[in-house]
């Protein structure tokens, strides 16, 4: 198949799947006694429907191209680090910083990955934010929390535009026998992703007995780990045909990504947990804030994009 008629059946696919989801969410809801309620099966319900709205935008955006997909991921970043931001303590004498982070450097990053000038954009945030940013701050004379502040800034920055970023970056990547699907890369990076969250929900609901650790994340079990990492292993490993992977290498991939994804849920469950929120904002039916939805792909991005570099892209 062609690239493009590739990207349609995934999709078409990936809608197959929501319509069966939505019927039996749909089932579970007519079962119940007229004028009775399940917060199971609201919340499922809820969560499909903002998958359809997700899956959408998604394959609207890989519709208009590469710039439709660094678009769509610069907006996502956007979302992100304003949630991440509107949670964090900063003070005035912070706005100059956050200025250069919302009205530069987030455009400047997605430009950089527009302009396929990769050495630029893998040191642009690490380097040149790490230091501009603290230099900024201390022209406001404000030395309270000072150190504190400025690691949350720069944190915000890394997670919610620079990993993020690393998605549409894909796209960049000139991959002896695959030119013209470098796409497909990005669909299996989101729905292997995407599929461990989903698997872990489920597998925890099902079987989850031993919680993780109640503090950080109190839904989340040992049983929902191990069930949805696996699971989504065998999602990654079924769709090595759309990668320049085999099926093992794909299955490893799929593996690490995954449990990477897992992570960067828990780390960012943690922050949450230190700001006393049950979710980063409430965005999305069903999911809360754009950043509960990202957190695992924040993690993710930046490992598969260098394993997918330095392993397939020759030189």
């Amino acid at each position: 198949m062609s690239p493009s008629e590739t990207l349609i059946a995934l999709f078409g696919g990936v809608f197959a799947v929501l319509v069966v989801a939505s019927l039996i969410g749909g089932a579970l809801r007519w079962r119940l006694q007229p004028g009775q309620s399940s917060a199971v099966v609201d919340n499922l319900n809820s969560r499909i429907k903002a998958w359809w709205w997700m899956i959408g935008l998604l394959a609207l955006a890989f519709w208009g191209g590469k710039n439709g997909v660094i678009a769509l991921f610069a907006f996502i970043s956007f979302q992100a680090l304003r949630e991440f931001i509107s949670v964090t303590h900063t003070r005035i004498g912070d706005h100059r910083a956050l200025l250069w982070c919302f009205f530069c450097f987030l455009p400047l990053q997605y430009w950089l990955i527009a302009i396929d000038w990769y050495g630029l954009f893998s040191i642009l945030i690490p380097v040149y934010a790490f230091l501009l940013l603290p230099i900024s701050a201390t022209l406001g004379a404000d030395t309270t929390r000072f150190l504190e502040r400025a690691a949350k800034v720069q944190w915000g920055l890394m997670i919610c535009v620079y990993c993020i970023s690393h998605v549409p970056a894909l796209l960049t990547l000139e991959i002896p026998g695959f030119a013209g699907r470098n796409p497909q890369l990005i669909v299996f990076l989101v729905l292997t992703v995407q599929s461990s969250d989903v698997f872990q929900y489920v597998w925890g609901k099902l079987f989850g007995k031993h919680k993780l650790s109640p503090e950080i994340s109190p839904s989340k079990t040992l049983e929902g780990l191990v069930g949805g990492v696996l699971t989504s292993t065998a999602v990654g490993a079924a769709l090595w045909w759309i990668t320049p992977f085999n099926v093992w290498q794909a299955a490893f991939i799929a593996l690490v990504i995954n449990i990477l994804g897992f992570f960067g849920g828990f780390v960012l469950s943690a922050i949450k947990r230190d700001r006393g929120l049950k979710d980063w904002g409430a965005m999305i039916e069903g999911h809360g804030g754009m950043l509960d939805r990202v957190d695992s792909i924040s993690f993710s991005a930046p490992i598969f994009f260098h394993i997918v570099r330095y392993w397939w892209v020759p030189g």
